[in-house]
């Protein structure tokens, strides 16, 4: 079945905002509420919207399997590099060495309220980011996979 250009139109629309609020919850994540899973899994609905406004044959030009295979993979491999950077460093599986003092994401935070400073973490962001890469391929290759049984009828 076809959808409407009227679907196909408010997908392309929806679509870039859906994935800026996903990266703003992924980069946010150590100082609000969300994080890479849910900012992960927000990205992957905009992957779904794509999947389900065009054809079977459509989408897949987009969205290919192999390379969410391979966000998954590299999140997945980024997750693990940033576990283990500490022990490299003679310090405990995932000590956050980057935080205080650290160039990337070293700052420390202020006392008191005021503006979040996206600077500072440590190891948090990069975990953040990390996890965000690994949810959306891997729910995408899900959708992927769960689309594939039903593309004759699409």
């Amino acid at each position: 079945m076809q959808m409407s250009s009227i679907v196909k139109t408010t997908a392309d629309v929806l679509f870039p905002f859906i994935l800026i609020y996903g990266f703003y919850i992924i980069i946010h994540g150590h100082l609000t509420p969300g994080g890479g899973f849910q900012g992960g899994a927000i990205l992957a609905s905009g992957v779904l919207l794509l999947l389900l406004a065009y054809k079977y044959a459509e989408s897949t030009n987009v969205v290919r399997q192999v390379v969410m295979k391979s966000l998954e993979s590299t999140g997945l491999l980024l997750f693990i590099i940033a576990a283990l950077s500490a022990m490299m460093l003679g310090a405990g599986f995932f000590f956050n060495w980057l935080s205080p003092g650290g160039i990337l994401f070293g700052d420390i935070v202020a006392y008191g309220s005021g503006t979040a400073n996206l600077n500072t973490g440590g190891l948090i962001p990069i975990m953040n980011i990390a996890v965000g890469i690994e949810v959306v391929g891997a729910i995408s290759v899900i959708l992927l996979a769960l689309l594939s049984g039903i593309k004759e009828k699409i």
